[in-house]
């Protein structure tokens, strides 16, 4: 028989991203409404595509609601997809675990969630596909639950639903680690995986894959988002597409300045990265991370003034975004052309910048910073540090900060320097 359907993870619906207004001038509702209108985007192409059915391979919410609003949207959504007899089959997530409404909530008849006890098998006779999965019953799964799957069904075409870290990725729990040998070898046609947020292919043979999510929520998820649309002929896919669903992307746009003489020439390179990157992400509304870095003579500009350099950049990007950039960040990397040891060997400001390279090396006093800094933060609400980009009390954060209080205290000192000649 043949068939279509659509492989989808990690919706994180109604994500909160909090900590977002921290950012001065953020679009907050535009962010936060972004996993709902990207779910919008899979059920409109599951119509237009007239797909069989729909699979989620785990992460469908993000942990415990509010309330019942997301459960109920969801729901909704779900009644769309019934009225033109498309199913859907869900396995729930680390994330889907730790919700309470979740286990409670009532859904539509076109909906299954496979059992978090054992492993399920769907069988599509009309289709000739069989369907098995199961869910995580806890946050933090650490077996392999593909070892406990079931046998494939003879004469029909097998997929494998199933929420793990694969081998392990970076950024992702460990959670239901799985060998992609032991699952080429299992005698599927498809795996469908979920919990890693990068799109990627692991076997065409047969074919195992994570779809991604479908959307993007903060800059450690940069570029295309989406899902898979897949359609199979005579028992075997016949094709295999990554369709885009996201409404807003992440992206990291790295300057060069090295070698330039002026502050108004860094302005000038930065605007053309901003167009490239523009261009690039096909007029989405862009999150956009600014790393400018090189040596160059404006260095000491750009580090005593920070607050001129972001409203420049924020004007720029306004000119030329039309208002569909944010700057999410402005990551300052430049160094001057005078090193420290172009200074005169008694020179207070020589001395600084040596000691400040010093400490940067020194893992015993990052590891007392590290500790101080941790007693400090466990008084401030832990919502404040939720998908922040780093460990903020961590030496490797710590490692990175060091450079750039080093520049900004250097350039203050050598303005002062220059005012007083």
């Amino acid at each position: 028989m043949d068939f279509k359907f659509i492989h989808s993870a990690d919706i994180h619906l109604d994500s909160p991203l909090l900590g977002l207004e921290r950012y001065p001038g953020a679009p907050v509702e535009q962010v936060r409404g972004a996993t709902r209108k990207a779910f919008h985007n899979l059920v409109q192409l599951a119509l237009q595509e007239e797909v069989d059915f729909l699979l989620i391979a785990g992460d469908l919410y993000d942990g415990d609601w509010r309330d019942y609003n997301t459960g109920l949207y969801f729901v909704s959504q779900m009644a769309r997809l019934r009225e033109k007899d498309i199913r859907v089959f869900i396995v729930r997530g680390n994330h889907d675990a730790a919700s309470q409404i979740t286990r409670s909530l009532r859904l539509p008849d076109n909906v299954k969630d496979f059992s978090t006890s054992k492993p399920e098998t769907i069988m599509l006779d009309h289709l000739g596909a069989a369907i098995h999965g199961r869910g995580f019953p806890t946050p933090a799964v650490t077996e392999d639950l593909s070892r406990s799957y079931p046998r494939p069904v003879k004469d029909y075409f097998n997929i494998g639903l199933l929420h793990t870290c694969a081998t392990g990725r970076e950024g992702h729990a460990n959670y239901a680690p799985s060998d992609p040998g032991y699952l080429k070898n299992k005698g599927y046609d498809y795996w469908a995986l979920g919990h890693v947020h990068n799109g990627e292919t692991l076997s065409e043979n047969p074919w195992i894959v994570f779809p991604g999510n479908p959307q993007g929520r903060h800059i450690r998820e940069p570029g295309v988002k989406g899902c898979v649309l897949v359609q199979v002929q005579n028992g075997r896919v016949e094709s295999f597409e990554r369709r885009p669903l996201d409404v807003m992307r992440w992206d990291t746009c790295p300057v060069d300045a090295g070698g330039t003489e002026t502050y108004d020439q860094i302005l000038e390179l930065t605007g053309q990265g901003i167009d490239q990157a523009i261009s690039r992400n096909e007029g989405q509304f862009l999150a956009l991370r600014l790393i400018i870095g090189g040596s160059c003579s404006a260095h000491h500009s750009l580090a005593g003034d920070r607050d001129r350099l972001l409203n420049d950049l924020r004007a720029i990007t306004a000119d030329r975004g039309q208002n569909r950039v944010w700057i999410e960040k402005v990551k300052l990397q430049t160094t001057p052309l005078a090193a420290a040891e172009d200074l005169p060997q008694d020179s207070p400001i020589a001395y600084l910048l040596q000691y400040a390279a010093e400490l940067s090396g020194n893992e015993q006093f990052l590891a007392e910073v590290s500790s101080e800094l941790q007693r400090e933060l466990n008084n401030l609400p832990s919502e404040l540090f939720k998908d922040n980009e780093a460990e903020a009390a961590g030496s490797q954060h710590l490692q990175e900060l060091l450079p750039e209080a080093e520049a900004l205290i250097a350039s203050r000192l050598l303005q002062k320097e220059g005012e007083s000649r």
